[in-house]
C-alpha cells in the first residue's frame, strides 16, 4: 500500500492548530469525556479554528462557528469545564465540521 499525504491546499484551517490547541481539541473529543478542560483553552480553540467568540451577559460566552451558534457559560470561580460543557463543545465542533 502507498503512503499517501495530505496537500496542504486541501487541508482544512483548523489543521494549522499549534500543539496546545491541537491536544485540547484531542481532549475534547476523548471518549469518555474529560471534565477538568481549562476553559481558556477551550475559547483559545474556538477562536484558532475560526469562531466568533463575544462575551454575553454575566459569565455568558457566545460562540459562532461555521454557522453553528451556541452560548456557553464561564466556569467560575474554578476555571474548568465539567463533562456537560465538553460535551457541548464536542458537538458544536462536530457540527460545524471540526474533527480532529
Amino acid at each position: 500500500m502507498k503512503n499517501e499525504t495530505i496537500d496542504d491546499d486541501t487541508k482544512p484551517q483548523y489543521h494549522n492548530l499549534n500543539s496546545k490547541q491541537y491536544s485540547v481539541l484531542i481532549q475534547v473529543f476523548h471518549d469518555p469525556v474529560l471534565p477538568g478542560i481549562f476553559w481558556d483553552d477551550i475559547e483559545k480553540l474556538f477562536i484558532a479554528v475560526g469562531a466568533e467568540v463575544t462575551e454575553g451577559r454575566g459569565s455568558r460566552v457566545r460562540v459562532s462557528l461555521n454557522g453553528i451558534k451556541a452560548v456557553y457559560h464561564r466556569p467560575h470561580p474554578e476555571r474548568t469545564s465539567n463533562k456537560a460543557t465538553v460535551k457541548d463543545v464536542r458537538d458544536q465542533l462536530r457540527n460545524a465540521g471540526v474533527v480532529p
